[in-house]
């Protein structure tokens, strides 16, 4: 199929979908499990915390529906920012997606950045004797190789990401493989008395725990959302790739999850001097095949951490690329680099703020990065997306939709009460940290900056609303067409004052 350009935003149609499914299981998978398994033990208090990896996935399932009808039928750059735009943009102008682009470019490198913790976490095991500074100046090394790594066009980049998958799924693999060699079902399967006691207060409150950390795990199948104006047939593509890629991670997590507590007794997780509570991949490669495997395939679980992290930032720095070029976001952001046709401001802006994820989360806890990042993300994107599925079909039943949810309202439903439980337990399970505190101070923070934006830009609440359809009767991307449509720009008493094409 020829390249096809979104003249709508400049992207040109590049990433098809073995790609796409490579980029979000990359960015899915990564450290992740690796370091969160005995998080997650510790949450439930045994080996039942395979629970969590599976309330993750029934979550991620809810919620990759969502994000499979909106991403197929509204396939611009920037994802959410897009979404919310075209469903609120009625009553709140462009508070809704400014918001998003404000709490993205803190919630996304954030993400990234505990990707770079892993990295330091386990590289102490071919490390032994490095020192906090030491680790600290490593993982600043990444972040910066990572930026570098990203500066050239999409398509040589889609080609290493599929590189980097290739060795993401051989990493994972031989975890599991040596962990089902040494496999003690005994181990796996005994549970501490009481583990699902479901009338107790403190099976409840590990499983909101341990549904942050199943979900933190599985973010990122919608990666390939945010990089809508690249894929090609993104209407067939988008919505296949975040299924494949949640089914096929749930898949590896389950097996990695019951093999891991197979071959380690699940106490030494929660030991904090023992090599299973740091780097429990090398210690089940060490105990089923030796030290020298064990080194061997943590250099493989190095080079997945740089893949999660690398694809992480290659799809946020997408985000306030869009929101700019449509005048919701700092204008600076809009620019493209000249010659790659990458976004400059967009990826050294998140390259920033991970670094300073980095230093935060190393000097305080993991968990910390994780409730912060998690309920940042639940409060403007998680549950505005929820609605903005329900809104749109109210608002442009017109709109061409390639792929509709199954079964709805009942997945939207799931995902409502899934995010909820994450946020409202989210202080809960992390006494002293105040996370629900901290994000309700960002978005509050973003609230003041758009009313600043929006006095500067002359944009409601200081001038009209500006609706913009430019998706509704627009032609098929599917077919090579851009999106086009109307846009309608209306007074603030809701008059439409004029009809222009966004061409």
């Amino acid at each position: 199929m020829p390249e096809l350009l979104d003249e709508r935003v400049g992207f040109v149609r590049r990433i098809g979908l073995f790609q796409a499914t490579a980029i979000n299981m990359s960015q899915m998978c990564g450290i992740g499990p690796f370091v969160t398994i005995p998080l997650m033990v510790a949450a439930f208090g045994g080996p039942q915390a395979v629970t969590g990896f599976l309330a993750g996935a029934v979550l991620a399932l809810a919620d990759g529906l969502i994000w499979a009808e909106l991403g197929a039928s509204l396939p611009g750059a920037g994802g959410s920012y897009v979404y919310l735009r075209q469903a609120f943009q009625y009553r709140t102008g462009k508070l809704m997606p400014f918001l998003f682009v404000w709490t993205a470019m803190l919630f996304i490198p954030l993400g990234m950045s505990t990707g770079v913790i892993g990295f330091v976490q386990y590289l102490g095991y071919l490390w032994p004797d490095m020192t906090s500074g030491q680790g600290d100046l490593v993982g600043i090394g990444v972040t910066v190789g990572i930026v570098v790594l990203l500066w050239r066009r999409v398509e040589n980049i889609a080609k290493l990401t599929v590189v980097l998958w290739t060795v993401m799924i051989t990493s994972v693999l031989l975890v599991i493989v040596a962990a089902f060699t040494h496999f003690s079902p005994e181990r796996a399967f005994t549970y501490p008395a009481h583990a699902f006691e479901l009338t107790s207060s403190h099976f409840w409150t590990g499983f909101a725990a341990g549904l942050t950390i199943g979900i933190y795990d599985y973010l990122g199948y919608n990666t390939i959302a945010y990089m809508g104006a690249e894929i090609r047939q993104p209407g067939r593509t988008i919505p296949r790739a975040i299924l494949f890629a949640i089914l096929g991670i749930m898949t590896i997590y389950l097996l990695l999850q019951i093999g891991t507590l197979g071959i380690v007794n699940w106490q030494e997780m929660l030991d904090p001097h023992s090599t299973a509570s740091s780097s429990v991949a090398s210690a089940v490669l060490e105990r089923a095949w030796g030290k020298g495997a064990a080194g061997t395939v943590t250099v493989l679980i190095l080079i997945t951490a740089v893949a999660s992290v690398f694809t992480g930032l290659l799809g946020g720095s997408r985000v306030p690329y869009d929101a700019a070029r449509e005048r919701v976001f700092f204008r600076p952001y809009g620019t493209l680099h000249p010659r790659h046709r990458f976004p400059v401001l967009g990826l050294l802006t998140m390259g920033t703020v991970m670094a300073a994820g980095f230093l935060l989360g190393r000097h305080t806890d993991l968990a910390t990065i994780i409730q912060l990042l998690t309920t940042v993300m639940v409060i403007v994107q998680a549950l505005a997306q929820v609605a903005a599925v329900t809104v749109l079909r109210r608002r442009q039943p017109g709109l061409h939709r390639p792929y509709r949810m199954w079964l709805y309202p009942l997945p939207s439903v799931a995902a409502l009460i899934g995010w909820l439980v994450i946020y409202g337990y989210a202080d809960r399970n992390a006494p002293g940290r105040h996370p629900i505190e901290w994000s309700l101070a960002w978005v509050g923070a973003g609230v003041v900056a758009f009313l600043v934006w929006a006095r500067y830009e002359k944009e409601w609440p200081f001038g009209p609303k500006r609706i913009t359809e430019e998706y509704l009767h627009g032609s098929d991307p599917d077919t090579g067409g851009r999106a086009g449509g109307e846009r309608r720009e209306k007074g603030a008493g809701g008059t439409a004052v004029g009809v222009t094409d966004p061409g």
